[in-house]
């Protein structure tokens, strides 16, 4: 499971629309549904998902999204994720976020919900 995760955020940063999908087609369920703070209903199934991740890449080009942390308890992963790289300004700039995860039984991807940040007290 912790592959297709890794697999999954590291089509984040892929440029190329094919090996994204290829990406997105190796970690993630055909039916999975995706959902953030920053989509404004939840994405559903592999082709809207790569193009979601899609748009990540081309609105900040060089940037990665990594899993920094995971852990896993009752067939449920909480996944921290650092998406980071060059800001506007030429700084490097880092930003967090929770995830959590449940996967099919073939450790595909079914259900994935973003947060920003990760939850700690400010």
């Amino acid at each position: 499971m912790s592959q297709s995760l890794e697999t999954f955020f590291s089509a984040w940063s892929e440029s190329d629309a094919d090996q994204r999908a290829d990406k997105i087609s190796a970690s993630v369920a055909a039916n999975a549904v995706y959902s953030d703070p920053r989509c404004p209903e939840p994405i559903s199934g592999r082709e809207a998902l790569t193009e979601y991740t899609g748009a990540f890449s081309a609105n900040a080009p060089g940037w990665t999204a990594s899993v920094v942390k995971s852990d896993e308890t009752a067939g449920l992963i909480r996944a921290t994720i650092a998406f980071g790289g060059t800001g506007p300004d030429g700084s490097e700039m880092q930003q967090l976020g929770q995830y959590f995860v449940e996967c099919d039984a073939d450790g595909l991807l079914a259900k994935i919900t973003g947060f920003v940040g990760t939850g700690a007290p400010e």
